[in-house]
């Protein structure tokens, strides 16, 4: 459920008509809901109510708006990060070091510093290598690193291959045949506490057996490595559970996602980490935008509208489907190419798409743009960045301003001998 809905012909953001934020701030621009944002922090934390101990850090790079995590901090969820960019997002909303965790394969020294400096809680191992690197670093600083060791199951997540994590030739974590070996290695080291193990297979899943077979594999390892003397005390489920983009899609709801996590590690005793990002903000956004014109098509019209691949990549990058539907609809349909402006065939959001009928000067959305949206904007076509507005009932803030591209060009340099 989102808070994007029509309502006298016109489609509001909560209580707020979608063409007065495109009159106030402009096209294209992302356009979020506070209450979406809380109402689906709050079903995921109800769907693990009978996990005891638990952390929900949120994936920041799904969306690190400042606003967006200081809604959700306040709704008692961590931070799953990636870069000490995230992390000094994390921190600047207001959650607190002890419940960030700092996932990713490229940590590097000066990153690493920088979070044993910031007191994160939990820094998620991604090789042997980085786990030696960290342990000489904290050493360095007379501190101890609290880790878990990442864990590649070769589990295939049946996702699409660019967002997917968890198969053997992929280049996350270390493989679960070698991980025994390597957590013994690591877990000596003066400067690092391995005090458990992570997992974290892909994005938008869209069935929940595949996470099952992981934290079953999971589950065995912990009995492994406490057999041989190893204390295991938190165990990082990662993230990745999908979310509807197609209207009538049903994939697995959260309720179902805990019932099987408490029944998979009812017997673990220990602490699980969470990492949702998408199943949290995705459909609590989306990305408004103005046609520019239709032009005439060998077989269907395109529909240009002025959001391009530069402000919402996923199509360009995978594939994605994102719906696509008029703010104000007038009951015709007509079937379509939706394209951007960009100079490129790949700025292409749909062919033959049956959407709205839309003409010159009508507004659109593109649906379930919250996560993945404006974080992985460019300014390619010298078109700068998007802006992004929250709205919370009946009032709404810009929370990113639209970077012009005048501005990114100000922060060039000719040099002298150039000049």
């Amino acid at each position: 459920m989102d808070h994007f809905s029509l309502r006298y012909g016109v489609m509001h953001a909560e209580d707020v008509p979608l063409p007065v934020i495109a009159d106030a701030v402009g096209t294209p621009v992302y356009v979020y809901s506070r209450a979406t944002l809380e109402r689906h922090a709050r079903v995921f934390r109800e769907a693990l109510v009978d996990v005891p101990d638990k952390l929900i850090a949120f994936a920041v790079k799904s969306n690190p708006n400042l606003a967006v995590l200081k809604v959700l901090g306040a709704q008692g969820m961590g931070a799953d990060v990636v870069s000490v960019g995230e992390m000094r997002r994390a921190l600047a909303a207001g959650i607190t070091p002890e419940m960030i965790v700092f996932s990713g394969v490229g940590k590097t020294a000066a990153e690493m510093a920088a979070a044993l400096d910031a007191g994160i809680g939990q820094f998620n191992i991604e090789s042997e290598e980085e786990g030696v690197e960290l342990a000489e670093i904290a050493a360095a600083r007379g501190v101890t690193a609290q880790c878990t060791l990442r864990i590649n199951p070769d589990v295939d997540a049946g996702t699409h291959d660019k967002i997917s994590t968890g198969k053997a030739d992929n280049k996350f974590g270390v493989p679960i045949s070698e991980a025994g070996q390597i957590f013994g290695k690591l877990a000596g080291l003066p400067g690092v506490n391995l005090r458990g193990v992570a997992v974290h297979i892909g994005s938008q899943l869209a069935d929940l057996a595949p996470l099952e077979a992981a934290f079953l594999k999971l589950g065995e390892l912990v009995g492994v490595l406490r057999g041989a003397g190893h204390e295991v005390t938190h165990v990082d489920l990662g993230g990745g559970l999908g979310v509807p983009y197609r209207v009538g899609e049903v994939l697995p709801q959260p309720a179902e996602y805990g019932a099987m996590v408490a029944r998979v590690t009812k017997d673990w005793g220990v602490k699980l980490i969470f990492e949702p990002g998408r199943v949290i903000a995705g459909n609590a956004g989306v990305l408004l935008t103005r046609v520019v014109r239709v032009k005439r098509g060998i077989k269907d019209p395109f529909v240009i509208v002025d959001a391009a691949m530069n402000d919402l990549a996923r199509p360009a990058l995978y594939g994605a489907y994102h719906h696509f539907e008029a703010v104000e609809p007038k009951g015709a349909q007509m079937t379509a190419n939706i394209v951007g402006p960009i100079c490129e065939t790949g700025d292409t959001f749909a062919m033959g798409r049956e959407c709205d009928a839309l003409q010159a000067g009508d507004l659109a959305v593109f649906r379930t743009a919250g996560a993945y949206g404006a974080t992985m904007a460019s300014s390619y076509n010298s078109r700068g960045f998007v802006a992004e507005v929250l709205v919370d009932g009946d009032k709404f803030a810009v929370v990113a301003d639209r970077i012009e591209a005048g501005a990114i060009m100000d922060a060039e340099r000719v040099p002298e001998w150039l000049a």
